[in-house]
């Protein structure tokens, strides 16, 4: 049935503004997100100097350093497994003022400084808050992945009726405002399952909280964001006995829950983490959280720490409809699932998905463009400078961010300060070069500065380790030689843009924003 024309009006108009309000964050949450479905190579990437290998041992090694010199961490522990997010193994728990201590075998008597790099990290912030304070940050995301589903629906109204004409139409040529609807239509037409996945899964992730909070009062005697928490953790709630009596070795640990998974169909099981409570009492408990092969999520084992016996269970195919819910946002949202091919998949849906909010923005400045008149509006400029300040600047500050993971060791400065200052400092001068520039110079000004940037992260990776992506690649490194490689192919997109850019700004039309002033 095709919708009336007043219908299709009123969808148009909802899914500009609600595509324009959240386009600049979801351009930031999308390319962002691309680069943290690849977080374990980009860690691997920028701490090359890590240990090459790890073991069971050196985690028994680690966890008892860490009970012998804080005895009060053994209530609630949590170690994560070699190779998981670093090569070694490492333990995290909060001290008595709430505060996140982090230990490692060279570190054992822990800190507030994470161990590894923290350039993962700090992509993984822009992607869940876009760098604002955590809670702030993923309540915004999560309102904007509301706006996001908003759009997707509206946008689906809209093209439903022709659907198969808008999917397949890609015209290049001197229309330049047409070709860019054509792949905004056609990418977002393509992608839209996942798209429809990436809002939902974005909206459970965020909101969760402000949910439960808001449901609470309707029943559960108002008690249920206490019960969150024990109702989504696999070990039942028990009380300490009081009682000292010696754990098995995490080695047993690992064997049991090994075991059980694989009484349970489930072959293959990898420890990635687990968390450790009332350690060293007689009724302390072990979760050991890990993976195997054709799952879709993790799944998780609760084991009595002094026995071995079995509490409880979470794998695939045993889980409760809470932990299957979370279990499968998580890895529907990250796409922590499948093989190589599912991240690369993951990888480009995400810069798709940017490329499809940084087109939606230049089809709303040119739907308002003043064909007649030089001079444009100023909600057309304002828009185009922050598009180009917003969406190219984090481009910039993402890549200025990773050429500092790697130079600035070699100065003896502080790494995880510095990654900061030059990813949030340089986004900052690039919003403000946007504003005091012509958006059609400035956007090529900053995409010229992206390409540059964005190529001399392999370059330095290179100069500070001698690992060049070739050398990387003949020693079956094959992770950093893959991280050199994209940031050479993203290096590459970027110029492009940039010449495209440029070109429009001089051969297209001009009485646009993207022109520049030409001589009479």
């Amino acid at each position: 049935m095709k919708p009336k024309p007043a219908t299709l009006r009123v969808f148009t108009s909802l899914h500009s503004w609600v595509g324009l309000l959240a386009g600049l964050a979801l351009f930031v949450a999308f390319y962002a997100g691309a680069i943290t479905v690849f977080q374990q190579p980009v860690q691997q990437w920028a701490t090359p100097h890590a240990a090459a290998t790890g073991s069971i041992d050196d985690m028994q090694r680690l966890l008892d350093a860490v009970l012998a010199r804080h005895p009060d961490a053994g209530g609630n522990l949590g170690m994560t497994f070699p190779g998981y997010m670093g090569a070694g193994p490492s333990a995290y728990w909060p001290d008595r003022h709430g505060t996140w201590q982090f230990a490692t075998l060279d570190n054992p008597d822990g800190s507030p400084q994470r161990p590894g790099a923290d350039l993962p990290v700090l992509v993984n912030e822009l992607h869940f808050s876009l760098g604002l304070p955590e809670t702030f940050g993923m309540y915004l995301m999560g309102v904007v992945s509301l706006l996001y589903g908003i759009a997707l629906v509206s946008g689906l109204v809209i093209h439903l009726p022709r659907l198969a004409r808008d999917l397949f139409a890609l015209r290049p040529g001197r229309n330049l405002k047409r070709f860019w609807q054509d792949a905004h239509n056609a990418i977002g037409v393509l992608s839209l399952p996942f798209h429809a996945v990436f809002a939902v899964t974005g909206a459970m992730l965020c909101l969760s909280v402000v949910l439960m909070m808001a449901l609470g009062p309707l029943g559960w005697q108002g008690k249920l964001l206490a019960a969150s928490g024990p109702a989504m953790d696999t070990a039942p709630a028990v009380r300490q006995a009081g009682v000292a009596r010696p754990m098995l070795p995490v080695a047993a640990w690992v064997a049991h829950a090994r075991a059980v998974a694989r009484d349970q169909g489930l072959d293959g099981f990898t420890p990635q983490y687990l968390k450790l409570a009332h350690g060293g009492d007689a009724h302390a408990t072990v979760e050991i959280t890990g993976d195997a092969p054709r799952t879709l999520a993790a799944g998780t084992l609760a084991l009595d720490a002094t026995s071995g016996a079995l509490l409880a269970s979470q794998l695939p195919g045993h889980r409760d409809a809470n932990h299957a819910t979370l279990a499968w946002a998580y890895a529907l949202h990250f796409g922590n699932y499948g093989n190589a091919v599912v991240q690369w998949l993951y990888f480009l849906l995400g810069l798709g998905g940017a490329f499809l909010f940084y087109s939606g923005n230049l089809l709303w400045i040119e739907s308002r463009r003043r064909r007649r008149q030089a001079e444009q509006g100023r909600s057309s400029q304002v828009m185009a400078r922050a598009t180009v300040g917003v969406c190219i600047g984090v481009c910039v500050a993402i890549s200025a961010a990773a050429v500092a993971a790697q130079l600035l060791p070699r100065l003896g400065w502080d790494v995880a300060t510095g990654e900061r200052w030059a990813c949030f400092a340089g986004w900052a001068l690039c919003l403000l070069w946007a504003c005091a520039r012509a958006p059609a110079r400035g956007a090529c000004e900053l995409l010229w500065l992206a390409a540059v940037l964005t190529a001399l992260a392999p370059l330095a990776h290179g100069f500070a380790t001698g690992g060049w992506f070739w050398r990387n690649a003949a020693a079956g490194q094959l992770a950093p030689a893959a991280v050199d490689l994209g940031a050479l192919a993203l290096a590459l997109g970027f110029a492009t843009l940039a010449r495209a850019t440029a070109r429009r700004a001089r051969d297209g039309e001009p009485n646009s924003v993207w022109a520049l002033a030409r001589p009479a």
